[in-house]
């Protein structure tokens, strides 16, 4: 049970005093009126004895009374009426009422219990002052309060029980509330004084023993008298009433009288003066009790709880509404189980029940007699206060106790009389009980005797009262003897009513024994509840009964057995009763040594019930509260909703608006278990609360928890939508709401832009950069304000949600906003400027749906209606148009929130149930309301404090700042091709448009793959190509001419000169330095504009070159169009354009290529230059799915600083060019060097673009789009070599002959430049497809870049293979060693060549020596000076060599030692001699060569050539 104030025993003590009546003489009463009081209203602060009294027992010892107390009542009398077990209207009401005005405190500290898993908070500690006596009589009880007391949990418990105790009727079969004494009382100002004493006593007599009246009801016949003179200090004579009272005392006895004294000043007089008030406490009870306890029993009706009580649609009864039928009180109760709804859900009675409670209810005034304002005792000090108290005191201990004490020896000697016993019922104790007990009987084997009654003179009678007296002056020992026995006597006659009360008492005498010499009988009082509940029928004695049990259980730590008993007690016929039991037995539960938490709440479940059916609306609240949180979270829906569902009915029935509905938005929100039609009845009463709640007051807006909003999905889009496709045109694809998030794309764009940022502001990105974010969401960077331009939508995503099984209507939905104007344009002195600017707002037009919302500052688009389907999660799209630049902050959502007609039906067609039966139709279902978007930022983790705590950064996606007017370009594709064969050639054309109404400039693009595409070439002539797309058809993307007639079949048709930097390659490379594109991946390209400006509303068309990617299969394909104001200084530097597209590409041709050295003499103009073979193998790779019937290599170009193709030298009947598939073709050619005169110092840095056609047509290559691509293409030739290539070439170029240094670097330069080949093969081609039974003819060019000689050169690059896994290395590698030129490397500083007759003719007959003049040729082909040793010496030893080609010898000089300068060529003249003809190698000079300036190398042993045969013939 609950926590009490007072300890067990000073309870039941405090419920069985002994009583004494009042009865007042009219001058009497005038006196005690001067304080707004009667005489026992005076008395009653002063009630308990603050010390001890003494009397005698009838063995003549002497016992202790300590702390009594006597109730003092005036004589009402009444007509006798039946005596029946059910409590009346007008008990029912008093209880009613002391249960409604005892509430918790509100704003107390915390009674918090700890059970198990569970914090539960009780109750408060204090209570409201609305309970004055409560709150007094806790103070009284300081000095006492020790480890036993506690501070009570349930006041209104404790109150309605000591109510319903002092308030029980007297009976006729026990004694404890009968009358004692009578205090008789006279005023002084009387006449005659004694004569008034004589008629009140009279009047007492008669009252008692007329038979008249069976109320009140007195103990013993002979009544106590207590004469009292009362005396008026302000007016009275005291003299003649102290004279008065000595006659008194020689009349009556000094025992018997009293003088009190009173009212020793004038009210006007104290009115400065403050005189504590210890009466106001008891008042309402006692008003109370004096209006309504003898009134006539008449149905009535409680604090117009008839309204309240049917809050659940159903004629729920509580105590106070019931009706008599056969003159019993039976309560016509539901038979609707506690946990079940109180409104079925086809039925709209909630709702009008709702609407029935919503008529403002008022509670009547508690007391009728007693105003608030009125003092009382104000003609009495505090020594008035001492009298009164002495008065009581002398009363008790000289009148009553002896009074009392004499009554026991009387009834103790006629029982002894009549028994025939001993002298003392003591000595007989042992006697009666020690044998020969009588079995009791079971109650069902008992008749009903509840009618027996016994006389008053009966000796069982005498007996019980006897029993009655000892237990009024705490003789417990001899009230228990006295109890057992009478308990006997009356189960022997079975007379159950009165076995009933002897075994009450009797147990309740064991329990206060002193010293406990036997266990409390809790079986006495299971029998006695038991009778008065089944046999006698009465529930008042039977609810006494159980308190008081429960109470003893409980100081015993018998929880359940507590619990148990109090659960039994619980009935239909009284709600109030069973509520406050049902909550003691669930604060049992929670005490037990192992608390059982479920069953606390679940009874508190039963209890908020019940209280609700009593008319208890604010503890019905409070115990499905406490209740609350032990179901909260436990994953019981259904509970949770019932509870929540009851807690907001009660709350919105006592004007709790607010709590209500935060118990509906739990209903709401939480993933319900319910059915969608229970669903629908409760969104119906949501919002039918949420209307009252918001019309009451309409200061702003309330928060709607429907639907769930994700706020951190909220994604925000800046700028226009972009447009589809308009006929032929391709619009740039950009960002748009209907694209996910991609985190490493999102990176790829950054970058990008970076790029082209960096090109534009001369290869350094600004500080202040700040990556362009169009749209934002959870996964972007979202720390800083996002800009936004005026006269742009910013476009807003929010994701709705609908937790409900019944669809929800949304109208009239659009966006809350807060704007602040600021002017860009104008400088601004201090950023605190900005705060003094007035924030302009919608909520106050938002609040009222179709109402203009602030359209000349921000217009904000209005929704009319957003359908959710059952549990749907969907997507709105709400835009806002800024008129004005400043300061925009996002706030949330305004909508009407509704169901449909019909919640219950989920198969409502969206469209027409929103239309036809939608809650606009219904009047009262629909709300306004707001939902704020609250986006939490990202989680801080940078520095330590950071990372100890959890705090979050700022989410600005909803702030974003309006700058002024910005350009805006949009950009479309025309015949822009989504397949294409490995390097094809196509023509498209842009179409920029300049949307806004600024001037445009500075156009730029960069790519992911900047080989993909050109603009051309804004320095060189326009191409002789076709401007418009309308001239298309089948014209060559080339410049193209007819071959020369006097051109040489299979020689270079023409040679040209270009720069790179003419064909934007210096941009490149200019922005690759900046983002690392020197490995050829990434490019800028500055878009030709005509005045280099587009200005607003103009468009141009450009013609834009595509090349097929050179790998097969789909590319994704990155463009970022880069551009900026002509009106420089905006908050905005810059903005760009994405667009992205998909290319397949579909194999074509695969080129491979093969340097070598000629070994031949060349002819003599080029005998300088040098020259070599380049082998060429072109095969058809293409898949016959692509419809490429054959393909034609047309040209063959060359692009070289130093090389370039110099004349084909296939034979004649090779020359066919068709490859079909798998066809695969050769083609050789001569190089040679570029000539000197074209390698000066201002041409150093051009390519030589040699083209050698192979038809009728021949394809400038110099021009675009072919040297756009060729200078774009993937892999350039610069990136693959090392960085000091050009270096060393330039160091020895400047120091030739300077002497011995530069290391191994120079070394390893020098030999590589010898065997690199700077030249780069274009293959140019042409495919003939047949589209749609017409022949359709596509052309492309491939390149192959040759870069070392014999090393095969492919124009795929290939795949390279998955590298196996590698282990991890903790500790850094060393750089490698510098590697020296291998020997093979150097064994190609010299190129050898022979000279001789193929054939000579001797005379041998004649001249036995022939000699032939040979001529070795020696070519540097490194650019150093390099030291030459010729060694003739050598012969060749192999056998086999001997038997071919016979031996020989060589004359003259047979060891040359030379120096040949960079790429020279020096002669040598040898001479052969031969013995004999026949055929001779003379390849057998040895050539050995090192580097001048490396005088520590050793020479190193060239590569001969081929063998060179000659053969003699003897001429004779």
């Amino acid at each position: 049970m609950a926590q009490c104030v007072q300890s067990v025993q000073e309870f039941i003590q405090d419920s069985f005093v002994p009583m004494v009546a009042v009865l007042c003489s009219e001058d009497a009463e005038k006196v005690t009126r001067k304080n707004n009081l009667n005489f026992s209203e005076l008395l009653r602060p002063f009630c308990r004895l603050t010390s001890e009294g003494h009397m005698r027992d009838p063995s003549n010892q002497v016992q202790v009374v300590k702390n009594l107390r006597i109730s003092v009542n005036n004589v009402v009398t009444r007509p006798s009426v039946p005596s029946s077990g059910v409590p009346g209207h007008a008990h029912r009401r008093l209880l009613s009422e002391v249960v409604l005005t005892c509430q918790p405190a509100e704003g107390g500290v915390a009674n918090v219990i700890t059970a198990g898993d569970y914090d539960l908070n009780i109750s408060d500690r204090s209570l409201k002052a609305s309970v004055p006596w409560y709150s007094d009589w806790r103070d009284t009880l300081t000095e006492l309060s020790t480890s036993k007391h506690y501070t009570a949990t349930t006041p209104w418990f404790e109150a309605y029980r000591e109510s319903f105790l002092q308030s029980m009727p007297a009976s006729d079969h026990e004694f404890l509330n009968h009358y004692l004494a009578c205090l008789l009382v006279v005023s002084s100002s009387e006449a005659v004084p004694v004569e008034k004493f004589l008629k009140l006593s009279q009047e007492q007599h008669r009252i008692q023993h007329s038979g008249e009246y069976t109320n009140p009801k007195w103990f013993i016949p002979n009544t106590l008298k207590y004469y009292v003179l009362l005396h008026d200090m302000s007016q009275g004579d005291e003299q003649r009433a102290d004279s008065v009272y000595e006659d008194m005392k020689q009349r009556y006895g000094a025992q018997g009288c009293y003088l009190l004294k009173v009212n020793s000043r004038t009210a006007a007089a104290g009115a400065d003066e403050q005189i504590p008030d210890p009466w106001s406490q008891y008042l309402h009870k006692s008003s109370l009790q004096s209006q309504d306890q003898y009134e006539d029993p008449a149905p009535v009706v409680v604090n117009n709880t008839a309204v309240e009580n049917n809050v659940g649609g159903t004629s729920e009864v509580d105590g106070h509404d019931s009706e008599e039928k056969d003159g019993v009180l039976v309560n016509s109760l539901d038979n609707t189980h506690p946990l079940q709804l109180d409104t079925p859900s086809d039925t709209p009675g909630s709702l009008d029940a709702l609407r029935a409670v919503a008529v403002e209810t008022k509670p009547p005034p508690l007391a009728t007699g007693v105003a608030a304002a009125t003092s009382h005792g104000a003609c009495l000090t505090l020594n008035d206060h001492d009298r009164i108290r002495l008065f009581i005191q002398e009363f008790t201990f000289r009148g009553l106790l002896p009074h009392i004490e004499k009554n026991i020896r009387q009834l103790n000697d006629q029982l002894v009389s009549r028994k025939g016993l001993s002298r003392s019922l003591f000595s007989a104790t042992k006697k009666w009980f020690g044998g020969g007990k009588v079995p009791e009987k079971s109650i069902a084997e008992l008749k009903n005797t509840s009618g027996l009654l016994y006389p008053p003179e009966a000796p069982e009678l005498q007996i019980r009262k006897m029993a009655d007296l000892c237990f009024l002056v705490q003789l417990y020992d001899l009230a228990y003897s006295c109890y057992h026995t009478a308990k006997k006597d009356f189960l022997s006659d079975q007379a159950m009513l009165y076995a009933a009360g002897a075994l009450e008492m009797a147990a309740v005498s064991a329990f206060l024994q002193v010293g406990a010499p036997r266990p409390y009988p809790a079986h006495y009082m299971d029998t006695a509840i038991q009778t008065y509940r089944d046999v006698s029928k009465n529930m008042v004695l039977a609810e006494r009964c159980a308190l008081l049990s429960a109470e003893v259980l409980k100081s015993q730590a018998k929880y359940s057995d507590a619990a148990t008993l109090l659960i039994k007690m619980t009935s239909e016929d009284s709600d109030l009763r069973s509520a406050l039991l049902l909550e003691q037995a669930a604060h049992c539960f929670i005490n037990m040594r192992n608390p059982m938490v479920r069953k606390f709440a679940f009874h508190m479940i039963l209890a908020g019930h019940r209280f609700s059916k009593a008319g208890q609306k604010r503890h019905a609240l409070r115990c499905y509260c406490q209740a609350m949180q032990v179901y909260k979270g436990k994953g019981w829906s259904l509970a949770e909703d019932h509870i929540n569902f009851t807690i907001g009915r009660q709350s919105f029935t006592l004007r709790q608006p607010e709590n209500a509905v935060t118990a509906f938005r739990h209903i709401l929100t939480n993933d319900s278990q319910q059915t969608s039609t229970q669903q629908g009845a409760f969104l119906r009463e949501y919002l039918y609360v949420y209307k009252n709640v918001t019309g009451a007051c309409e200061v702003a807006l309330p928060q709607l928890p429907l639907p769930c909003i994700n706020s951190s999905a909220t994604r925000v889009y800046f700028g226009h939508e972009r447009r589809l496709a308009e006929g032929e045109k391709q619009a740039a694809t950009h960002v748009s709401l209907d694209q996910e998030f991609d985190r490493d794309l999102a990176a790829m764009w950054q970058d990008l832009e970076e790029q082209v940022v960096a090109a534009a502001k001369r290869g350094v990105v600004p500080a202040t950069f700040q990556s362009t974010q169009c749209c934002l969401n959870s996964q972007t960077d979202n720390l800083r304000f996002p800009l936004a331009v005026v006269e742009e939508p910013i476009i807003v995503e929010v994701v709705f949600r609908n937790p409900l099984k019944v669809p929800l209507v949304l109208s009239d939905l659009s966006l809350l906003w807060k704007f602040t104007l600021k002017d860009f344009n104008r400088p601004q002195p201090q950023e605190d400027s900005v705060g003094d600017a007035v924030p302009i707002s919608n909520e106050k037009e938002a609040s009222v749906p179709r109402t203009s919302q602030k359209d000349d500052v921000i217009a904000t688009e209005v929704i009319p209606e957003f359908y959710l389907s059952p549990e749907e999660t969907k997507l709105a799209r709400l835009k806002l148009l800024p008129h004005q630049t400043g300061q925009l902050n996002i706030l949330g959502l305004v909508y009407n929130l509704a169901s449909t007609s019909s919640t219950g039906d989920t198969t409502i067609n969206s469209t027409a149930a929103s239309q036809t039966e939608g809650p606009s139709a219904a009047e009262g279902t629909s709300v306004r309301g707001r939902q704020d978007l609250e986006i939490q930022g990202p989680r801080l983790n940078q520095t330590k404090e950071e990372k100890t705590s959890v705090s979050h950064g700022p989410d600005r996606r909803l702030d974003p700042t309006i700058t002024p007017p910005m350009p805006l370009l949009e950009v479309f594709f025309l015949q822009f091709p989504t397949a294409l064969l490995c390097g094809e050639i196509r023509k498209a054309y842009v179409e920029f448009c300049n949307m806004s109404r600024v001037t445009l400039c500075g156009l730029r693009v960069a790519s992911t793959h900047p080989d993909f595409f050109t603009f051309g070439s804004s320095s060189l002539a326009t191409p002789l190509t076709p401007l418009s797309p309308t001239s298309f058809e089948n014209c060559s993307a080339y410049k193209t001419l007819a071959t020369p007639p006097g051109a040489t079949p299979g020689f270079v048709a023409a040679v040209t000169l270009v720069s790179e930097g003419d064909f934007g390659s210096g941009t490149r490379l200019r922005g690759g330095g900046v983002s690392g594109a020197g490995t050829g991946g990434k490019g800028i390209t500055e878009i030709p504009l005509g005045e280099g400006t587009l200005k607003p509303g103009e468009s141009t068309q450009l013609p834009m070159w595509l090349r097929g990617p050179d790998q097969e299969g789909v590319h994704e394909i990155h463009f970022l169009f880069y551009y900026e104001s002509a009106e420089k200084g905006g908050k905005i530097s810059h903005r760009v354009l994405r667009h992205t597209v998909f290319i397949c590409a579909s194999r074509s041709l695969s080129v491979r290529a093969t340097a070598c050295r000629s070994n031949t003499l060349p002819e003599e103009e080029e005998e300088r230059n040098g020259s070599m073979l380049v082998f060429v193998d072109v095969e058809n790779i293409n898949s016959s799915e692509a419809g490429v019937r054959e393909f034609h290599i047309a040209q063959v170009s060359s692009s070289s600083k130093q090389w370039r193709l110099h004349k084909c030298i296939n034979p004649a009947e090779d020359k066919d060019c068709k490859l079909t598939s798998r066809e695969r073709g050769k083609l050789c050619f001569r190089a040679t060097r570029c000539k000197p005169l074209q390698v000066t110092l201002k041409a150093a840095e051009k390519y030589t673009f040699a083209d050698l056609s192979l038809g009728n047509e021949l394809i400038i290559t110099s021009t675009t789009p072919c040297a756009d691509f060729f200078f774009r293409r993937c892999q350039p030739l610069e990136s693959l070599k090392p960085p000091v290539a050009m270096e060393t070439q330039g160091r020895h170029s400047r120091s030739q002959g300077v002497g011995h240094g530069g290391g191994d670097k120079d070394i390893a330069g020098v030999v590589r430049k010898c065997n690199e080949v700077d030249l780069d093969i274009i293959i140019l081609w042409k495919a003939f497809v047949v589209e749609d039974n017409k022949q359709v003819i596509l052309e492309g060019q491939l390149h192959v870049a040759l870069q070392t000689i014999d090393k095969e050169a492919c124009s795929l690059t290939q795949k390279e293979e998955a590298q196996e896994m590698v282990l991890l290395k903790f500790k850094p590698e060393l750089p490698p060693p510098m590697t020296r030129p291998s020997m093979e490397q150097l064994s190609h500083l010299i190129k050898t060549n022979l000279q001789y007759p193929e054939s000579y003719s001797h005379p041998f007959n004649q001249k036995s020596l022939c000699m032939v003049p040979v001529t070795l040729t020696l070519s540097n082909c490194s650019l150093a000076q390099v030291d030459v040793i010729i060694d003739l010496r050598h012969k060749a030893t192999s056998p086999e060599s001997l038997e071919v080609h016979g031996s020989f010898t060589w004359l003259g000089q047979t060891q040359f030692k030379m120096q040949l300068g960079a790429q020279e060529v020096m002669r040598v003249q040898l001479r052969a001699c031969f013995l004999h003809a026949g055929v001779y190698n003379l390849g057998t000079p040895r050539v050995f060569a090192k580097l001048a300036d490396q005088g520590a190398m050793c020479e190193t042993s060239q590569q001969t050539a081929t063998p060179a045969l000659i053969i003699i013939i003897n001429s004779t």
